[in-house]
């Protein structure tokens, strides 16, 4: 009994164990680390280093362009066969994006201008295209907690703009979602597989 009551504490721990990414934008540029519940791992692609410029080589009976075999262009499938997978694939997206939760989502916009005109223009149509968009985005993701702010710095060369937000989904949903999609995908794909193997053998 006591074992039982282990297992169901810890699938009960893993399906709440939230998982997701920490996205910044500053200076520095883009940032991301991975979430895995209370660990933060950085995220970074690697930069390719360049090699020194080098004499390229001569290479000895090398094919001209015009010898090169050219390779056969592959024909695409029925738009017919394609479309269920679009299909499943945007209710995908669309389930995935009501399970996503923003923790926190915080932007700072700072105007550079000299003209304060101007700038007291462009700061209202910033805070009117805020104003519009907020609701669509509550509308399709849970935001727990946000924090906009837009100022004016009249000595500022250029405008500046400072993001950070915590998106996550819990390991229970991530699961549930890909079986459930997972399972529809390659039913769709079965049946297509089916049908081309059934005009195969009709032409045959």
């Amino acid at each position: 009994m006591t074992g039982w009551l282990i297992a169901g504490v810890i699938l009960f721990l893993l399906a709440i164990l939230p998982l997701g990414a920490r996205l910044s934008y500053n200076e520095q540029g883009f940032v991301m680390k991975i979430l895995v519940g209370p660990f933060r791992i950085p995220f970074s692609v690697p930069k390719t280093e360049k090699s020194p410029d080098k004499a390229p080589k001569k290479e000895k009976n090398r094919p001209k362009e015009s010898e090169k075999p050219k390779e056969g262009i592959r024909k695409g499938g029925s738009w017919k066969d394609f479309l269920p997978l679009v299909s499943v694939g945007l209710d995908f997206l669309g389930d995935l994006r009501r399970k996503l939760r923003f923790d926190h989502i915080n932007i700072h916009v700072v105007l550079a201008g000299e003209d304060p005109a101007d700038l007291g223009i462009l700061y209202g149509k910033i805070w009117a295209a805020v104003a519009g968009l907020w609701p669509q985005l509550e509308r399709a993701f849970v935001i727990r907690r946000k924090n906009v702010e837009i100022t004016c710095d009249f000595a500022a060369s250029e405008t500046l703009v400072v993001a950070a937000g915590d998106v996550t989904l819990t390991f229970g949903r991530a699961v549930s979602l890909a079986v459930r999609y997972g399972v529809r995908a390659l039913r769709e794909y079965l049946k297509i597989r089916k049908s081309k193997d059934k005009a195969v053998q009709e032409h045959e």
